[in-house]
């Protein structure tokens, strides 16, 4: 005589949460696999796969107490923990494989088809483990169908797992990896067939008891160990962010020593402008002092002259010393105006040398950003200079540079760098601010790519344009202090 079961809804629900836990503990896991080296990515791997493997046997185990059967049932042990090491270990196997540099679409089906066998293997070992006074047989048909459904849940589980990023994908991925876990583990419950040879004896309503109780301290556990590695990763998120911003800020300071040393005539001309200005104030105090009836009032005036050209020498060292000193982003309302005529008091040698004619046409009244005063200034002083650089083969028109300042519709505050040099492929466009990406023969392309860092950090973007007919146009905007976003 068949025997049919039923399921208790709320176990149903709970193994389908589980599985969906796991899923997304794994992925958030797995996210620290790839990057990391050594003992660091292997101990990475490990817990991915004790995530993933542990949460797929509760989810399985849950799953089976859920399973209401007529008769008293049992489980043995020995076949259970089996089933628990079959699944992390082909989970284990299946991320190894594939969070490797090298892994390709075939080795992703293989991994996919060799996991999804094992998760098989799990559940038809944890249904061999159950005891009672039923036969067990299957549906041919019901198990292909497991099978599919498992290589399919393993393939795409292994595809995001190294390729979800922010928390809203980690969110569906985790929900979609989570009920195509259960499906499986359901499907091959209907696969399942239960032939007494004998009377049925009604299991007792303490067994049932038993087994929500089962179900639950499993699932705990389970929900437990989960949070405690989600808790780790995200430790792990934070001190690698910290890691980076550290990286970036260093890489930036050198990127700064790099470019002041490329403006060493400019800013020597700059500090020895207002030198000279003091020497001769000097020399003309001591006349004024030297004449038979000494001219106090002219003696004051030639002081106060000196007194003026010593601060402007002053600040252009300052200013020097912030771009190279290694200092914390320091954010305080500013006017993008000042840090403009800033920067072209810096590079005011350079655009001489190259014989280029700066033009700046500033909107008078912008509201004020937010934003570090140094970090700024090195957006715009490489700007500048990537400008000068393509005017440089220019020879039969002028060479102008044109610096605007307006606030954009979005109450945000735009600058614009116009050259009128040799311009850009638009393919080239769109590679402008990656990474090691340039297009000089002497560059090493962090410039622009720091560049678009130091304005995101800011909440503002930057991005290129092609001119008409010729030259390039870079735009970067800044959220002012009114503006509401």
């Amino acid at each position: 005589m068949v025997v049919t079961g039923t399921y208790d809804p709320y176990l149903v629900a709970l193994s389908i949460l589980v599985a969906s836990f796991a899923s997304y503990t794994a992925l958030d896991l797995s996210a620290h696999v790839r990057p990391a080296r050594g003992f660091a990515r292997r101990a990475w791997l490990v817990a991915a796969a004790l995530t993933m493997g542990g949460g797929i046997w509760s989810m399985h185990f849950v799953g089976m107490l859920a399973f209401i059967m007529p008769t008293p049932m049992s489980y043995d042990i020995g076949l259970t923990a089996l089933s628990l090491v079959v699944a992390i270990f082909v989970t284990g196997g299946g991320f190894y494989v594939i969070s490797r540099q090298s892994a390709s679409p075939i080795r992703l089906v293989l991994s996919g088809i060799f996991m999804g066998l094992g998760i098989a293997g799990m559940h038809y070992t944890g249904m061999a483990a159950m005891e009672g006074d039923a036969e067990l047989s299957y549906d041919p048909l019901f198990v292909a169908l497991s099978l599919v459904i498992a290589i399919g849940a393993a393939t795409v589980a292994l595809w995001l797992a190294f390729r979800t990023t922010d928390l809203g994908q980690k969110l569906v991925a985790a929900a979609v990896m989570g009920l195509a876990i259960s499906g499986m583990h359901y499907t091959a419950m209907r696969a399942a067939i239960f032939t007494a040879h004998g009377p049925v004896h009604e299991a007792q309503m303490n067994a049932s008891l038993d087994r929500t109780n089962l179900a639950l301290a499993v699932a705990g556990i389970t929900f437990i160990i989960l949070a405690f590695a989600s808790v780790v990763s995200l430790f792990e998120r934070k001190r690698a962010e910290e890691a980076l911003r550290l990286a970036q800020a260093d890489l930036a300071r050198v990127t700064r020593v790099t470019t002041l040393g490329e403006l060493t005539a400019s800013i020597a001309h700059e500090v020895n402008q207002p030198l000279a200005a003091v020497v001769a104030n000097a020399e003309a105090c001591l006349r004024w002092l030297d004449r038979g009836t000494p001219d106090l009032d002219e003696a004051r005036r030639s002081v106060e002259r000196i007194v003026k050209d010593a601060k402007r020498a002053a600040e252009v060292i300052r200013r020097v010393r912030a771009l190279l000193n290694k200092a914390d982003t320091q954010k305080a309302p500013l006017n993008v105006n000042d840090v403009v005529k800033e920067v072209i008091a810096l590079v005011q040698r350079e655009l001489l040398s190259h014989r280029v004619s700066p033009r700046m046409e500033l909107a008078p009244a912008l509201p004020l950003v937010l934003a570090d005063r140094v970090q700024l200034q090195q957006v715009i002083i490489n700007l500048v200079m990537n400008g000068i650089e393509a005017m440089q083969p220019v020879t039969d028109r002028p060479r102008e540079l044109v610096i605007r300042s307006h606030q954009d519709e979005a109450h945000q505050v735009l600058v614009t760098v116009k050259d009128c040099g040799v311009g850009i492929s638009a393919e080239n466009a769109d590679r402008l601010f990656n990474a090691f990406f340039t297009t000089k023969s002497s560059g090493m392309g962090m410039g622009l790519s720091i560049c678009r860092s130091i304005i995101e950090a800011h909440g503002g973007r930057v991005w290129a344009a092609p001119n008409l007919p010729r030259g390039t146009t870079f735009h970067f905007t800044l959220p002012s202090r009114q503006d509401p976003s």
